[in-house]
Formats: C-alpha cells, structure tokens, sequence
C-alpha cells in the first residue's frame, strides 16, 4: 500500500491487534490494513490518533504527517534521526566549503530549470504550442547558472526561471474551464494554484522522509534560507522533482478533464480555494500514479520509480557529501 492518506476529517486512527484502523465521524470503518503494508501515513485536517496506535508507527519507524485541509504542511511525528552521523558532519561542513556548496545548488538549479525547459519542449513538439520564448529564456537562465559563483546570484537566475515557466503555464493548460495567471501560494486563489500547492506539501513529506532514512538533518539546507522549523533542505531536493512529479500530474488531471471545477470549494472569508474531499482523493490517486510510474535512472542506468528516484538522488547527495564523488548529478528526465 504505501502512503496511507486520511482526507475524512474527524475521523479516528487506531491500532487493532496489527492492523491500522481508519473509523469515520459516523462510526463508519474507512480502512482497515495491515500495518506492515504501511510506509507513512498523512493526515488532512482534523483527525484523532491513539496512543497504542502512536506507539506502534513509532516503533516501525512510520512517519505520521499533519497537514491542513489546504494541503499546508503542519508536522510531523516521526522515530529517531538515522543513526548516520559521518553523514550529518560531512553535510554541516558543506554548508561551510563555499565552492562545493554552490556546486550542489547549481545542480539543484539546473535539474528544476532543465525539467521545465524539456516540459516546454514537449507540449511544443505535442500540441503545437508556440512556447519558443519560454524554451530560450530558460536555456539564458540555465546557462548563466554555469558563470554564476554565488549562491545568491543563483537564487535570482533560479527565481527568473521560475517566472519564465509560470508564464508559459497558461499555455500549457489546455483546459478551458480553469486559468492561471500567476503563482499564488497564501492562500491559493484559484484551483491551479490550489493543486500545485497541495502536491508540493506532498512531494515535501517525500523528501523530508528519504533524507531521513539516507541520514541527512532535513532542516540544515544549502538553495534556501535558514528558517527556524522549515526542512531547508527537503525543499532544496525537491527542487528538480517539480516539474516531474507535482506539475506533470496537476496538468494531465486538468488537461484530462479528470478534475472538474465543481472538485473545488471557495472559503467565504478568506477566498482561498481548496479541493473537495472527492476532488482530494481523485488527486491523491493520481499522485500516487506518477509516484508509482517507473523510468530509466539516466546516471546510475537502473528502472526505478520516482519514490525510488527521491531517495537515490539523496543518496547521491551524499555521496557528494562524503567526497566519494566529485559533483551532484541532478534527475533530468528528456
């Protein structure tokens, strides 16, 4: 099975004998599963969770998520570090070796730059869309990553890639029935931008969960800023999975028709949009779809999918870490 996903608020997550129990506001069993098919459970919204049940994802070393009905991230309980402290040391003084450090933010730059770029290349080559502005001006963005030394000035050709691509999404989307304009995150205004930030708290939890196990501190980054209790660099791996992961399955499911605007609900107050508890779930499966689909690794030449793929690319990054290779090679799907 997996990610466990709990959309229904209110409900109740137990252990009963070894088993994980999902029961309803109405008393209504949701799920019942074996805990050993269980990796990590992510609960949306207002949800109760019993001490025996605590415990026992505790002590199999299942991570347990909060996140709220928008899909924000709130925490998470989880075991123990791994016990890989030669690796948290080698990361540490990374973040204090300037020219190794840019070295792996570049690789993180590139690899979300190039995705995007290859992206605008298909649905030109695909759907006949003029995206040819776009595609040069993320090669421009890409190359200047090459002559750029300082992790700063890399922020800024990453951050005007990024605005070249949301210029384009527009075009990318196909579907008349929903529209963007620009990248709003707090809160999401529109269901575009409602989708994009619910997958990337998903695809975070992903991240955050493979630094984990491979040994890495989540919370000591190198692309992004220091900020007490955010997961710096989860963020910075999951930099090149989204194009991959989150944008690919936001676009196919609108483009498809899979989701309609009647998936999505409108906060009275605050006008934020979220999606329905129907909508959600719809979603999740698609998700876990292309989490799921599998590819050929272009460096280590091996099938995988892209969970998979989220934890080998940390353990590259830690090979980096550790001196036993000489550069990052950041995921680049063509």
């Amino acid at each position: 099975m997996g990610t466990v996903y709990v959309t229904c608020e209110d409900s109740i997550l137990k252990k009963l004998d070894e088993r994980l129990v999902i029961v309803g506001p109405e008393r209504n069993v949701i799920l019942d599963v074996p805990l050993l098919r269980v990796e990590a459970v992510l609960v949306y919204g207002r949800a109760t969770v019993t001490p025996a049940l605590v415990m026992d994802l505790l002590e199999r070393r299942i991570p347990l998520t909060f996140l709220s009905v928008f899909g924000r991230y709130l925490g998470c309980l989880q075991p123990e570090l791994n016990k890989n402290s030669p690796l948290r040391t080698a990361q540490w003084q990374l973040t204090q070796q300037p020219e190794r450090a840019v070295a792996v933010v570049r690789g993180f730059i590139r690899g979300k730059l190039a995705n995007y770029r290859i992206a605008c290349q298909r649905a030109q080559r695909d759907h006949g869309i003029d995206l040819s502005g776009a595609v040069i001006g993320l090669a421009q963005a890409i190359h200047h990553l090459t002559t750029t030394s300082q992790v700063d000035q890399l922020r800024g050709h990453e951050g005007n890639g990024s605005r070249i691509y949301f210029q384009s999404l527009p075009q990318l989307l196909r579907n008349p029935a929903f529209t963007f304009s620009q990248r709003v995150r707090r809160p999401p205004t529109d269901p575009v931008n409602a989708l994009l930030s619910f997958g990337y708290a998903l695809l975070r939890h992903e991240c955050q969960s493979m630094l984990n196990i491979v040994g890495f501190d989540p919370y000591r980054g190198l692309l992004h800023c220091e900020r007490y209790g955010r997961p710096n660099l989860a963020l910075d791996l999951m930099e090149e999975f989204r194009p991959l992961v989150v944008d690919s399955v936001v676009l196919a499911t609108l483009n498809r028709e899979i989701l309609q605007p009647t998936d999505f609900t409108v906060e009275a107050v605050s006008g934020a949009v979220r999606l329905t508890d129907g909508g959600r779930k719809v979603f999740l499966k698609q998700y876990e779809q292309r989490l799921n689909g599998t590819f050929k690794h272009p460096v280590l030449q091996k099938q995988c999918s892209f969970r998979q793929a989220i934890e080998w690319q940390a353990r590259l990054l830690a090979k980096f870490a550790l001196g036993t290779t000489d550069q990052y090679p950041p995921l680049i799907l063509k």
